[in-house]
């Protein structure tokens, strides 16, 4: 086993809610985690834990399933007390009118091709929410702001997010471009890291294995 790194960035999805529990477009609907999801959101934590790993920084969302997710995995972690910064911009994509419908519902209510482009499309925006595009809009000022000064300074960071959420920041980190992010998924509670480059600005993908404490 090698030293705890500094310089991580871990991102996890949080757990299964109760809107993936029912197949319904979530966006800022607010839905607590399932059973199930508590515990993906222990597993996450333990599976860091026994990794060797602990955090310096904790950023989440202000929705209700993220901030759970985070709080059970800190939890787990050993690390309930860790300060949490929840914020707005890292908030899962608003799916305006498809938001509370399951996709036979949407389809049957704005068309299989129209719900199809808005799903898959980045720059594509459901009526009254918001594209891809607009979500990265405000996910990467944040990530840029808050969060890379963090690992860049030494820090080992957590963040708990949404699907669509972090599927906008992969697209800067891992050079993912807008037609490739269609068919990048983040499944519920899923793990990937980040270590900071030798030029001390770019974080580059890495593998979770096991340090000393």
């Amino acid at each position: 086993m090698t030293a705890e790194p500094q310089r991580l960035l871990v991102l996890v999805r949080h757990g299964q809610s109760q809107d993936n529990e029912r197949d319904l477009f979530s966006g800022l609907r607010d839905p607590s985690l399932t059973p199930r999801g508590v515990e993906e959101a222990r597993a996450a934590g333990r599976a860091l834990r026994e990794l060797g790993l602990s955090f310096t920084h904790a950023f989440t969302s202000v929705l209700t399933r993220a901030r759970q997710t985070m709080a059970l995995a800190l939890e787990e972690l050993g690390q309930a007390d860790l300060a949490v910064r929840e914020d707005a911009a890292l908030n899962e994509r608003d799916y305006g009118a498809l938001a509370g419908l399951n996709k036979t519902q949407a389809r049957a209510r704005f068309g299989a091709e129209q719900v199809r482009i808005w799903r898959k499309s980045y720059d594509a925006v459901p009526e009254g929410g918001e594209s891809l595009a607009m979500t990265a809009a405000r996910v990467w000022p944040f990530y840029e702001r808050e969060i890379a000064p963090a690992v860049r300074g030494g820090g080992r960071v957590l963040v708990v997010g949404h699907g669509n959420a972090l599927r906008s920041m992969l697209m800067r980190l891992d050079g993912v471009d807008p037609q490739a992010i269609e068919e990048v998924n983040i499944g519920t509670a899923e793990r990937l890291a980040y270590t900071l480059a030798e030029d001390g600005e770019r974080l580059v993908k890495t593998e979770l294995r096991p340090f000393r404490a």
